[in-house]
């Protein structure tokens, strides 16, 4: 065994100095290798549920199943013509037994925040949502339920979460 071999802080020749590098490198590959390989392996099970609303403040779907622990990817779209302004749609994930008239009434002074309420309690009842949205606009993103129950889900426009809310149904 060579001195440089018994004691880790004393410099290693050039040579021995590249094929530890090239150990790395091969051990960071193998890694990231193995990580992809495991995201796309949750990826190809995650449940894809894609809601829709237009102008008439409607989702085009009341209630979305998933089931607990695995992830589900919700891809959220506004079909509707009129301008972003005037009837802008976001979809909203709170958690179960939240109040939808008190959130869905703080959001109307929330407009910096694309009508996401900010206020600590409020704010803690959000699990996730999309951005607010255009005509022709689309967002995703992905949640996952740690407990079954039924999750509220409704668009924080101004107004309109009287009538666009549905519920996520975790088994």
């Amino acid at each position: 065994m060579s001195l440089n071999e018994s004691h880790p802080l004393i410099a290693r020749s050039p040579c021995e100095q590249q094929n530890h590098q090239d150990m790395i490198q091969m051990k960071l590959k193998t890694t990231l290798v193995a990580l992809a390989a495991s995201l796309s392996a949750v990826l190809a099970n995650a449940a894809e549920v894609t809601v829709t609303a237009d102008d008439t403040m409607r989702f085009d779907t009341a209630t979305i199943e998933a089931t607990a622990g695995e992830p589900l990817t919700i891809v959220f779209k506004n079909q509707g013509s009129l301008p972003k302004a005037a009837m802008g749609h976001n979809l909203v994930v709170l958690k179960p037994g939240s109040d939808l008239a008190t959130f869905g009434n703080a959001a109307v002074t929330a407009a910096a925040n694309e009508y996401i309420p900010t206020q600590p309690d409020l704010a803690a009842q959000v699990l996730g949502h999309s951005k607010l949205l255009g005509p022709k606009e689309s967002d995703t993103f992905i949640l996952t339920f740690d407990a079954p129950g039924e999750y509220p889900f409704l668009c924080s426009f101004p107004g309109h979460w009287a009538l666009m809310k549905g519920a996520i149904v975790v088994k």
